[in-house]
């Protein structure tokens, strides 16, 4: 019969550890709630084998992705639900662990678990664990459901990744074409046109007008290049030290968010990511102002930030959420409407699910109308830039070829 070690707390809160045969894990377990105790941990003696495979991967020693805390929630809830205890949840998760680094973590909340904390406690002393995810795991463990509270955290932490990647994807794509493109006509200007430069005046051709226009911006960037490093250089510094300053931050993310095209992307995002974070915190128990005080953590865009911590402030006042709402630039008019009918009929959580539901799609709608116009826009900004560096110079080629001296 094998041996089990299990760790306890007995009604009066002591902890209870020791070793025991049983049949299986599940058979001492039932053994020990029998007599009243409180079943943190059950393993078998031997312990586990380091996998050196793991050791050996340069990866596994990184710090640990968002994707990675989110399969762990999934797995953690998935042992909860199937009666496992909840320490050894944590034990089988850290030793699953892709990364070296989550490993520790988890084990590390694991110890800080028997040592009496709770699991909303061990989980904030590290910060890959968003705060909201930290604010919906004490409330299930304040409730006694933490396995669908575990579920509903790992769930928010893969839509709110999955958005994440469709916006910067969108975004992305035409950025780097534009550097390429960019690239492509600097290399030509400073380093291809020059050189053909030198050999028609060898020859005693003299450049078409158009080749002339590129090798006088050519000339024009290697005499000033120390300058307009400088100047690049300088621009750089500012607008870092602007984005580093806390009215600078503010003023260029509410641009941001005016931006013609992209700023409707990004206010559907902000409208998505608030309504669905706020609905899941008040479905689990926690009140508005908590609620609202989590969400405004969640924002990067410190514009999108402030007008939540305005509405909180509004709600510790006496007043609506629905109210702040409608005054701000930072959400989809929607959200505000929607609000106001959730605050009467107390419904809030289930209106902001609804009005996370909506937005998202509208977003995915915006995302694939941004890629339908931006791409073709895209081809022909880069095709002029290009075709015309390669007519100015083919055409000096025609001109070295037989062109009048």
């Amino acid at each position: 019969m094998p041996s089990f070690v299990f760790n306890a707390r007995d009604p009066a809160g002591r902890q209870q550890q020791g070793s025991q045969e049983a049949v299986s894990a599940a058979s001492l377990v039932s053994t020990l709630r029998e007599r009243g105790w409180l079943v943190l941990e059950v393993k078998e003696s031997s312990g586990p084998v380091e996998d050196w495979s793991t050791l050996l991967n340069p990866f596994s020693w990184l710090p640990p992705r968002s994707i990675d805390v989110e399969l762990s929630l999934q797995q953690i809830a998935v042992m909860l639900r199937s009666g496992i205890t909840l320490l050894a949840a944590l034990k089988t998760v850290a030793e699953q662990a892709e990364r070296r680094s989550m490993r520790r973590i988890w084990e590390r909340v694991a110890e800080r678990i028997q040592e009496g904390a709770t699991l909303g406690d061990a989980l904030a002393d590290h910060p890959c664990f968003p705060h909201l995810v930290v604010q919906l795991v004490r409330v299930g463990e304040q409730t006694g459901n933490l396995e669908p509270v575990a579920t509903r955290a790992a769930d928010a932490l893969e839509k709110r990744r999955l958005l994440r990647t469709s916006l910067l994807t969108a975004l992305t794509y035409p950025a780097i074409v534009m550097l390429a493109a960019v690239g492509v006509t600097i290399f030509m200007v400073v380093g291809v046109i020059p050189k053909l430069q030198v050999f028609l005046k060898a020859l005693g051709r003299k450049l078409p007008a158009m080749t002339q226009m590129l090798v006088d911006v050519s000339m024009a960037v290697q005499t000033h290049d120390v300058q307009g490093l400088i100047g690049f250089a300088a621009v750089i510094v500012a607008l870092v030290a602007l984005y580093l300053w806390p009215p600078g931050r503010l003023y260029l993310d509410r641009l941001l968010l005016r931006l013609p095209i992209v700023g409707r992307l990004l206010r559907l995002a902000a409208t998505v990511s608030f309504a669905r974070a706020l609905g899941a915190l008040v479905h689990s128990g926690i009140t508005l102002v908590e609620g609202l005080r989590t969400a405004e953590g969640l924002n990067r865009n410190r514009y999108v930030a402030e007008c939540v911590a305005g509405a909180r402030a509004s709600v510790l006042k006496g007043g609506t959420l629905a109210e702040p709402l409608l005054g701000t630039d930072a959400f989809m008019p929607m959200l505000s409407r929607m609000v106001a009918i959730g605050e009467t009929t107390g419904t809030l959580d289930e209106v902001l699910d609804e009005v996370a539901r909506f937005h998202e799609s509208q977003l995915q709608s915006a995302i694939k109308q941004f890629s339908a116009i931006i791409e073709p826009v895209i081809v022909v900004v880069v095709g002029a830039i290009v075709g015309f560096v390669y007519i100015a110079f083919f055409m000096a080629l025609f001109a070295a070829a037989g062109g009048p001296r």
